[in-house]
């Protein structure tokens, strides 16, 4: 629990699960409260986030998170970021690639074309809109009208 110049900003844990809750007064025991829901574009996650909130309070599993990324998904983020790193250090797209890729995926001839480069620059590319903020979408679920 800590003071703000907006409120006071509360982590919540109930079971194995953090909730992060603000209030505009300082909390007081055995009082009753309301969860206020501007709606706005963040209206859906907020309204998840309170209703597993809900559910944790009243001792119901709260479900999965609004947004978990996937498995596959993690990797390849992992992935897009470690090439990026490598790049900005200097490397080619050939060693990225055999440091992503392992050596023996990677051809002799034929190099330009491959698929693995092609992966790889792609990989670069998404490491690169992750640094220009990017990185922000990952917080937010895709929407359908993008």
């Amino acid at each position: 629990m800590r003071r703000a110049s907006d409120g006071w900003h509360a982590i919540l844990r109930v079971g194995p699960v953090e909730h992060r809750v603000w209030l505009k007064e300082p909390p007081t025991i055995a009082a009753a409260y309301v969860a206020e829901l501007p709606l706005d574009g963040d209206f859906e996650a907020r309204a998840y986030a309170a209703r597993r909130l809900w559910r944790a309070m009243n001792g119901r599993t709260p479900g999965p998170a609004f947004h978990e990324l996937s498995k596959q998904r993690r990797e390849r983020l992992s992935a897009a970021i470690r090439a990026l790193d490598a790049r900005a250090a200097g490397n080619t797209y050939r060693a990225i690639a055999e440091a992503l890729f392992g050596k023996k995926r990677i051809p002799d001839h034929a190099w330009k074309t491959h698929d693995v480069r092609n992966r790889t620059v792609r990989l670069v590319q998404s490491g690169l809109a992750l640094m220009r903020g990017g990185y922000r979408q990952l917080l937010r679920p895709g929407r359908k009208d993008k």
